[in-house]
């Protein structure tokens, strides 16, 4: 009885080592779907959004809420990029404790602010050239 059960335990483990890639890769596509969420193809129509009158918050721009960048989580990601010119997003994650799919929302934002620039895969400041 012993022996059948190592049998069948080494077996489970052969294939969970087996099964352990494709988990790996699921995790990664299923971020990356994540990261894509709001990304509107090329050529795909848009639903039609009904804009209401009134107060709405955000200086006339259609948008609700806070101005965009305007969070602590900005503000920790431009700190990152200011110490660590050239840091990429997995590294600013990785020092936040965050899931990189909401920097690569972030991140873009404080670009098109004027407060960083890409260069390959990483981020500068731009008030250091």
């Amino acid at each position: 009885m012993a022996d059948f059960l190592d049998e069948k335990r080494r077996e489970m483990q052969e294939r969970l080592k087996e099964l352990r890639p494709l988990v790996d890769e699921f995790h990664r596509l299923e971020a990356a779907v994540a990261a894509l969420d709001g990304v509107n193809p090329t050529g795909a129509a848009t639903p039609a959004r009904r804009r209401s009158s009134g107060s709405g918050g955000g200086e006339g721009n259609g948008r609700r809420g806070r101005p965009r960048g305007s969070g602590t989580r900005g503000k920790q990601a431009l700190d990152a990029v200011r110490a660590n010119p050239g840091i990429t997003i997995p590294e600013i994650a990785e020092q936040m404790g965050i899931q990189q799919n909401y920097l690569y929302r972030v991140l873009p934002g404080l670009q098109k602010d004027g407060l960083i620039r890409k260069e390959g895969r990483g981020w500068h400041p731009m008030d250091a050239a």
